[in-house]
């Protein structure tokens, strides 16, 4: 069976890298790092105005009614340039749950307008440090009225509105929630500072029922997000390869391109091997969500661990490649670094995702 892309999506992709080339560079994410809010608005506005934001919502819904396999290239792209826009949180999570579970109400009233861009979501789950678990979960909505602290939230400085995980009466449920009088921004710094991170204090905030059953729920909006977020990550190792590649062919030192030595050579093939891994990984993982198979969970626990891996170890070892410039703040080395560490904990840790593929293993049997 052929996972590959077909031509048109690979158009499309092109189409994505020729608008992030021109207007997402490294100076504009280096914009970014120290400036207020933690994301390029203009950038933003320029994903909406190509109906990217929309990729795989319905065109009833004022999207582009196009699919998973093409959002998966658009994912792709943002990574290699590490953009710094909000759409992961608004587009794999928030839109994505309205998709799923949203009312008639909901969707016709949320989806145009994160379609258009004047919406941006983010998911606020966690509490407190460690691995979310439904214990951990304090917040609660009583009489329509949400109180409680979600810390950590990826996007929470510049979200409009927060799909939120509450308890309401003797369960877990998932809630929308407007940004207003009663929702309190506290912005926080993170190991990536072109992401917006924030802890969100939530004060008798009107709030509206998604889905009763938010446990489970979440689970599988994870698992579909995993493996856009994977994406992501492979766009990144694939940029931070061809950076330490490019790199080794122009540094010279003894009279020779450091890439002949042998040492370079064999870092630069480990890192090679992990991100064909991960793509393949990937590329199964996209034509299992496309379809939304039974076997969903484990290609996307699969490809989001082995997409961790290499996006990590590319990143890593790019500085390396480098050598005592890669670690200062003039190369551009340190931006994947930061943005490979941060993906690494959204939607969970590795170890989390690790022990998901094992639990996922025997699902698929008899398949």
């Amino acid at each position: 069976m052929n996972f590959d892309f077909s031509d048109d999506q690979k158009l499309l992709a092109d189409q994505v890298k020729r608008y992030l080339d021109d207007n997402c560079g490294m100076d504009r994410v280096r914009q970014v790092l120290t400036g207020s809010p933690r994301m390029a608005q203009d950038v933003w506005e320029g994903l909406a105005r190509m109906g990217l934001l929309g990729t795989a919502v319905p065109e009833s819904y004022g999207g582009a009614g196009a699919g998973y396999a093409e959002l998966c290239l658009v994912a792709q792209q943002l990574g290699a340039h590490i953009a710094p826009v909000p759409f992961g949180s608004t587009v794999y999570l928030v839109a994505e749950a309205l998709l799923l579970w949203g009312s008639q109400a909901q969707q016709e009233y949320w989806l145009p307008q994160i379609c258009a861009g004047t919406v941006k979501g983010a998911l606020a789950t966690v509490e407190s440090v460690g691995q979310l678990t439904p214990g951990q979960i304090h917040a609660e909505v009583v009489n329509g009225a949400l109180c409680g602290k979600k810390v950590v939230v990826t996007d929470g400085g510049v979200a409009d509105l927060y799909l939120v995980m509450a308890k309401h009466g003797d369960q877990l449920s998932l809630f929308l929630v407007e940004r207003a009088a009663q929702v309190d921004v506290l912005n926080v710094d993170s190991v990536d500072l072109s992401r917006d991170v924030a802890q969100v204090n939530f004060q008798n905030a009107p709030a509206q029922l998604l889905v009763a059953q938010g446990w489970n729920a979440l689970e599988v909006l994870q698992n579909r997000a995993a493996v856009l977020y994977a994406f992501e990550q492979l766009g990144g190792a694939q940029r931070a390869l061809d950076m330490a590649v490019a790199y080794a062919q122009e540094r010279f030192a003894f009279g020779r391109a450091i890439g002949s030595f042998q040492a370079i050579k064999h870092m630069l093939a480990d890192m090679f091997v992990s991100l064909k891994l991960a793509e393949s990984n990937c590329y199964y993982a996209a034509w299992a969500l496309a379809n939304n198979t039974a076997d969903l969970p484990l290609a996307a626990a699969t490809a989001r661990v082995s997409a961790t891996q290499a996006f990590q170890l590319c990143a890593k070892d790019n500085i390396q490649v480098h050598g005592g410039m890669g670690f200062t703040w003039e190369f551009d080395c340190h931006l994947y670094y930061r943005r490979s560490n941060y993906l690494a904990l959204e939607l969970g840790s590795l170890s989390e995702w690790e022990a998901r593929l094992v639990e996922a293993l025997p699902r698929v049997e008899n398949i």
